[in-house]
């Protein structure tokens, strides 16, 4: 816990107590579809060669140098506020090397963590004059949770492949299979967006702040005009409401982007902070990275389904609810689909009489 001393090199950040985790392994934190894929491509053989090869053949380098050149280097003497933060999520999180980090002039509110082998992360100014001191802290240790996690890995897999599909494009059916993984590829990096977001609650540990902060890159600097309630509200209304019309429109807004729109991942947040996972967690019980080669792929392939399952289970979007249906074997199939579209494919025709045997009423799905 952060008490103003050096512990390994890393100096604390002044202030109230927060919990410090020796040893932590990223699989404490991350959602099972991330932890699920990074646990497999950690067992490949010659993972890390093949991949920071990959990297070399990317702007990586040319990134690394842009920001020496272009952008401010966060330090003891260059914004020593954000330097604090850095090292202290570092402290945390128990990284033993803190990656360089650096602040760039740009209006927009951003952050990003790159780099397979030596991570830096980068932080634009309109994030920081937009944030307050435990809203950044957060995003800071979302950061160091890429790091940590070395979820570089989909950025370049996702950079290579994009570049490469735009090459077989001549190639009957070679797009549509690599867009086929990217597709797939995006999926696993929203997720990891949600483990970076678990991270820095870790390190910030004020749901509040983090909340804030989410609720802010959405609406911006007018805190007093928003509630962090209503913004919760909103999430929730964008999952359980209209018909199955939005809920193909909803997947249709989201496939092409790599981060969940941010009303999802403040409810996500919401929802892990009051988990027992992450209750263990603050109680010090969590997996070590010392046992991550231990890790088994089919047990994390097996926490994966079981988790999309769960979602199915228990979401209140109206395609998930009738696959739900759908599976538990609900009669009157059509009738929920056109109920479902809201009256889409034209109406029912009236019925003089009751129903004929075997149909079921109509369920309550709300």
């Amino acid at each position: 816990m952060s008490d103003g001393h050096q512990h390994n090199g890393h100096e604390s950040v002044p202030g109230r107590q927060r919990r410090r985790f020796p040893g932590i392994s990223s699989r404490a934190y991350e959602h099972p579809a991330d932890r699920s894929a990074l646990v497999a491509l950690r067992k490949l053989s010659g993972f890390d060669t093949v991949f920071k090869a990959l990297s070399g053949l990317l702007p990586e380098r040319s990134l690394r140098l842009l920001f020496l050149s272009d952008s401010v280097r966060v330090s003891d003497r260059q914004f020593a506020h954000l330097n604090d933060m850095l090292r202290d999520a570092c402290y945390i999180l128990d990284l033993q090397k803190v990656p360089p980090m650096y602040v760039n002039q740009d209006p927009n509110p951003n952050a990003m963590c790159i780099g397979l082998d030596e991570p830096i992360i980068v932080v634009t100014t309109g994030l920081v004059e937009l944030l307050d001191e435990e809203e950044m802290r957060a995003v800071v240790g979302h950061e160091v949770g890429h790091a940590l996690s070395g979820h570089a890995v989909y950025r370049t897999i996702l950079l290579f492949l994009t570049s490469l599909a735009v090459r077989v494009a001549w190639i009957p059916l070679g797009n549509v299979a690599i867009m086929a993984i990217v597709t797939a590829l995006r999926e696993w990096f929203r997720k990891s967006e949600l483990s970076a977001d678990r991270a820095g609650l870790l390190v910030g540990q004020d749901l509040q702040a983090s909340m804030r902060g989410l609720m802010k890159i959405a609406g911006g600097n007018h805190l007093h005009e928003m509630n962090v309630d209503a913004f919760l509200e909103q999430a929730e209304e964008y999952e359980s409401g209209g018909d199955l019309r939005d809920s193909v429109l909803k997947i249709l807004n989201v496939l092409p982007r790599t981060h969940p729109f941010t009303t999802v991942r403040a409810a996500e947040l919401k929802k892990w902070e009051a988990s027992r996972d992450f209750q263990r967690i603050m109680d010090g019980h969590y997996p070590r990275r010392n046992e991550d080669g231990d890790a088994s792929v089919r047990d994390s392939w097996r926490e994966s389904a079981s988790a999309y399952a769960s979602e199915v289970r228990t979401s209140k979007d109206p395609l998930m609810k009738l696959v739900n249906d759908i599976a538990g074997g609900a009669g009157d199939l059509g009738g929920r689909v056109r109920r479902g579209f809201g009256g889409f494919t034209g109406p029912k025709p009236a019925s003089d009489g009751p129903p004929p045997s075997g149909d079921e009423p109509p369920r309550d799905n709300t």
